[in-house]
């Protein structure tokens, strides 16, 4: 199996996916920390994949979604951004209303308090 196909089965077995660096218990970059973070907090079920484990996953993922950098959110099997989408999406609501749309379980309680945050 290629690493394009890896990507493939993974971003469409699972409903939401974190292509970062490091794991969503221990994030090895600001970037992918953020990111983890946000969906830790809002008590998001997803599938973290770690790219400093295995380098064709690391440069086939941006091959993938035609994004240079990491981290990388998938849900429903469709790219939605890196860190600074998914920063703006939060504090705009609109990562709440991808859940919503996309039948994705997550504490709305939760994402207004990072907005209340970052007011």
């Amino acid at each position: 199996m290629t690493a394009q196909d890896t990507i493939q089965t993974t971003v469409t077995s699972n409903d939401v996916v974190l292509y970062m660096k490091g794991t969503k218990d221990m994030p090895q970059c600001g970037f992918s920390s953020r990111v983890a973070g946000v969906l830790n907090f809002m008590g998001v079920d997803f599938q973290d994949v770690n790219v400093l484990a295995d380098e064709e996953i690391r440069q086939g993922i941006k091959e993938y979604s035609d994004w240079p950098t990491i981290p990388q959110l998938y849900v429903k099997g469709e790219f939605v951004g890196g860190c600074d989408i998914i920063t703006e999406m939060t504090l705009s609501g609109e990562l709440d209303q991808l859940f919503e749309d996309k039948g994705i379980t997550y504490s709305k309680e939760a994402a207004d308090k990072i907005r209340e945050a970052n007011a």
